[in-house]
């Protein structure tokens, strides 16, 4: 056991750089009885993400299988809209929301149980399903453990030569509560909230408060001799080999994230989510040769009059990058410029091809100039800057105006977040 302990730490230091933070805020911790949604995706620092938007369809043809990024399941009668950020090679997302106010993000944990290597689905593949069959929080969480029972997750996370694979949690939100969901193989356990403050970092973290579980998830435990039958069950403990005493008194994103939460513990707004996720002094907004890729808020208002409004960047480092809002309304066309390009000639995710395909976005490749600016040129870079958060607290009024005046109008929202884009654009 000590190897395998030795082992797990040795492993956790080269995958710690996969780290991501997603956070949930309900009340009466928030302002205007809103629950408030963020994530960071934290990845190599030059995989694009893209921005995508799949509208609402019926599937007449149930016969024909769905390809996922790896493998092939069965289609289900109707899916719904969704609004994605996702790594550009693959099929699933790292998060999301769809039309009925469903959020989703996951994240990378490890823990006793070995990780599969087969190809099976991502968990980034299982936040996309989630979203598109599920028009609740729990009904999302149903779809995504009755998948992993069926097909199981496993395969390469990365694009290109590097291996990296692992289990997943994920936290899921939507109008009147949260649910968070770990995973270890097949095994999984799941916390609600109704209130207060949570987040998920790359560890497992449900403790002895579990509200559903696999039906077979103590006994496997007990057959592992990971857990005796007599005290009371703790899934961090059992199924990883966290000291779950010290968790929240370490120096981890998971405990700091937990900090910054509860701080502004009566007061979180969306742009306190924001802020949350671009502080570096916490590793939450990450720098380096693994970084925050992209970034998402979202505003699920308790009243449903009230549209949901889900914010994303598209770029990395979100302190320089602008939330830019989505709203789900009729007729949305495809968000073009943070939709990267497709390659119909190589499949590089089942084969390695002769070159690594440029995925860049156009916004994302005029941020990227603009970041060489920032860095390089002090009189520009305070004039880019200051146009970007000038552009961000404009959006925001005309968001929170929406929401205090109850008033949508649909033909100035249908092309928002592709307006908000040129915009950016624009500046760059």
């Amino acid at each position: 056991q000590n190897e395998s302990v030795s082992k797990f730490s040795l492993n956790l230091k080269v995958m710690e750089p996969f780290s991501c933070d997603t956070f949930v805020a309900l009340p009466p911790t928030t302002v205007d009885n809103r629950i408030i949604f963020g994530k960071n995706s934290d990845r190599l620092c030059d995989e694009v993400q893209e921005v995508v938007y799949f509208p609402a369809a019926v599937h007449d043809n149930l016969e024909k299988h769905l390809k996922c990024t790896y493998i092939e399941i069965e289609q289900v009668p109707e899916t719904y809209a969704v609004v994605l950020s996702r790594p550009a090679w693959l099929w699933g997302a790292e998060m999301g929301a769809n039309e009925h106010g469903v959020c989703i993000g996951n994240e990378a944990v490890w823990g006793r149980e070995k990780v599969c290597d087969e190809d099976a689905l991502l968990g980034m593949d299982l936040v996309r399903l989630g979203l598109e069959r599920a028009d609740t929080a729990e009904k999302a969480l149903n779809v995504i453990v009755d998948l992993l029972e069926k097909y199981g997750q496993g395969g390469n996370c990365t694009e290109g030569g590097m291996i990296f694979t692992y289990h997943n949690s994920f936290l899921i939100a939507d109008r009147n509560e949260a649910w968070i969901l770990e995973t270890a193989g097949k095994y999984w356990a799941a916390e609600k909230k109704t209130e207060g403050v949570r987040n998920i970092s790359n560890q497992l973290s449900i403790t002895t408060k579990i509200d559903r579980e696999h039906p077979d998830m103590r006994n496997y435990a007990k057959q592992k001799g990971w857990w005796d039958g007599k005290k009371e069950f703790d899934f961090a403990a059992t199924y990883s080999y966290l000291d779950t005493a010290k968790m929240m008194t370490s120096s981890g994103r998971y405990c700091e994230g937990y900090k910054l939460l509860n701080k502004h513990t009566g007061n979180i707004t969306f742009e306190t989510m924001m802020e949350i996720l671009c502080d570096k002094p916490s590793g939450i907004n990450m720098e380096g040769e693994f970084l925050t890729t992209a970034s998402m808020v979202s505003i699920l208002p308790q009243d449903s009059t009230l549209p949901c409004i889900h914010f994303f960047t598209g770029t990395p480092d979100p302190e320089r990058s602008v939330f830019k809002p989505f709203i789900f309304v009729p007729h949305i066309s495809q968000l073009w410029d943070t939709c990267s390009p497709t390659f119909e000639l190589e499949d590089p995710v089942r084969k390695k091809p002769h070159f690594k395909p440029d995925r860049r976005h156009p916004l994302y490749q005029k941020h990227q100039q603009a970041l060489e600016v920032i860095d390089n040129n002090k009189e520009k870079a305070k004039t880019i800057l200051d146009n970007m958060k000038k552009l961000e607290k404009e959006l925001f009024r005309e968001m929170e105006s929406i929401l205090q005046n109850k008033h949508l109008d649909v033909d100035k929202i249908v092309n928002l977040f592709s307006r908000c884009t040129k915009d950016e654009i624009r500046i760059y």
